[in-house]
């Protein structure tokens, strides 16, 4: 098997010192594909990218306008947060619609993301709970859905617990394919993990971006997401967070999100196109730069990434003292496999 392509390079002073390979497609709503690159046919696991899928159960279950979910917590749904104390308010005031408390949380507790918040709740004394950790949006989520059908909210995160099945089958049906005998595994906040290839998963968010391919609740559910992404995109991350920043530069033409282990994702409504990508050794440092590189190349977007917003695809490597010694790039070879994606 050929390696997949070198996508990043990374450089200080004179010299490229480090290279992460990867694969990268963007996908039409109608299933045509845009670009290939690298091993795009191979199964990965999409972690928590996939996230603005899975709060689709929300809708489809009935349980947001149960429970009169905002903007705010949709957009949570949707995160691999920071832990800020922003985040942490919604997550429990989420909890208290359900009339649930933090331990009914299954994701299991975290230290926040940034240093400074870390020591805000040494210096209080508190230790962090489940709510801080960064995926205690989509777990809310979860117990939304199982508490509005009236399912156990206990082992809500087993793969055969009927919230989860629901959600594998709605992923499945957005991506085209069954994942029902797909390879599998635990997520790191306990969620069961499906393999699936990158042709199909950029499909699902190229679905829902436009809406093809749904009927009219979904689609309706599908835009929501969006919408709330878009409106509160400190919900989707956080402070100085890739996707957070992206998502503002954009300027409501698109949604991104990140997975642990190299992957991105994203959702383009007016190209029609979803992207999906995986660096190989896992770096989500080149799969920001990656992902950068992609919608800087889409027409529609290009007018968002302007010279001000150039960090989001090279990004400049500091040292200790915060002086640029390098740089985060885009690869000679991923730029002229991006070149189809002038004509969307």
């Amino acid at each position: 098997m050929n390696a997949n392509p070198v996508l990043v390079e990374v450089t200080r002073g004179e010299m490229i010192e480090s290279r992460h390979r990867g694969a990268i497609a963007v996908v039409h709503s109608d299933g045509q594909t845009a670009v290939a690159v690298g091993d795009v046919k191979g199964l990965i696991y999409p972690r928590s990218a996939i996230k603005p899928l899975q709060a689709l159960a929300l809708f489809e279950s009935g349980a947001a306008d149960a429970f009169a979910l905002t903007d705010t917590h949709l957009a949570l749904a949707c995160a691999s947060h920071n832990g800020e104390p922003g985040h942490v308010a919604v997550v429990r005031d989420w909890l208290a619609r359900l009339d649930l408390d933090e331990q009914a949380l299954e994701c299991g507790a975290h230290a926040p993301r940034r240093t400074q918040d870390r020591a805000a709740l040494v210096r209080g004394g508190v230790v962090p709970g489940a709510a801080h950790n960064n995926c205690s949006g989509k777990h809310c989520g979860f117990l939304s859905v199982a508490r509005h059908l009236g399912e156990t909210t206990e082992g809500y995160i087993g793969k055969t617990h009927p919230v989860q099945q629901a959600v594998l089958g709605l992923v499945g049906e957005m991506a085209g394919v069954s994942l029902r005998d797909a390879p599998g595994g635990i997520d790191g906040c306990g969620i069961p993990v499906s393999g699936m290839a990158l042709e199909p998963l950029a499909l699902a968010f190229a679905r829902f971006a436009t809406g093809v391919g749904m009927d009219s609740h979904r689609q309706a559910a599908a835009e929501r997401i969006f919408q709330a992404m878009v409106q509160e995109p400190f919900m989707v991350a956080g402070s100085g967070r890739w996707c957070t920043r992206a998502i503002e530069a954009a300027q409501g033409a698109c949604i991104v999100k990140t997975g642990a282990e190299g992957v991105y994702c994203g959702a383009v409504p007016k190209a029609g196109v979803g992207i999906a990508l995986k660096i190989d050794d896992g770096a989500s440092r080149a799969a920001e730069c990656a992902m950068g590189a992609v919608l800087s190349r889409i027409p529609s977007l290009q007018g968002r990434f302007s010279a001000q917003d150039a960090e989001l695809v090279s990004t400049p490597v500091l040292n200790v003292t915060g002086r640029p010694v390098g740089k985060l790039r885009p690869s000679e070879t991923l730029a002229q496999q991006l070149v189809p994606l002038s004509r969307l």
